[in-house]
């Protein structure tokens, strides 16, 4: 497994509902550049937009990073994000957001994530070609 091409399996999140959600992958800096408006998204970024150093995250959060961290050396499976779009039009993370962060943080230049099949054209700058 490399950084940009994991083993996903859907997030347990969309259960029962597969057909309302797409796969598609995206550009995670284009997709962290618009969650920086999220009011869920101090935990993780800094003032900056950038994502925090693992001894910078609060200890809840660097506890998830670290278990993903461990997933991927084990080349195990991870479960795919769920994204959205928030009230203010910009994207907010759902389930599996450590998963998309720490992706990210390493460096991945496109991730796997589900999106609302309603949503996909508010996603089109987001999606990697």
């Amino acid at each position: 497994m490399t950084q940009d091409t994991p083993h996903f399996i859907d997030s347990p999140a969309i259960k029962g509902r597969e057909a309302k959600y797409e796969v598609v992958s995206v550009k995670p800096a284009a997709v962290l550049k618009s969650w920086k408006l999220s009011l869920f998204s101090f935990e993780w970024l800094d003032a900056n937009g950038k994502i925090r150093d693992m001894d910078d995250l609060p200890l809840k959060e660097r506890e998830k990073f670290c278990k993903i961290k461990e997933l991927m050396e084990k080349t195990a499976p991870l479960e795919r994000p769920v994204l959205g779009i928030g009230i203010q039009d910009n994207i907010e993370m759902g389930a599996g957001r450590e998963v998309f962060l720490t992706l990210a943080s390493k460096g991945a230049s496109k991730i796997e994530v589900h999106i609302p099949v309603s949503c996909k054209k508010d996603f089109k700058q987001f999606i990697a070609s």
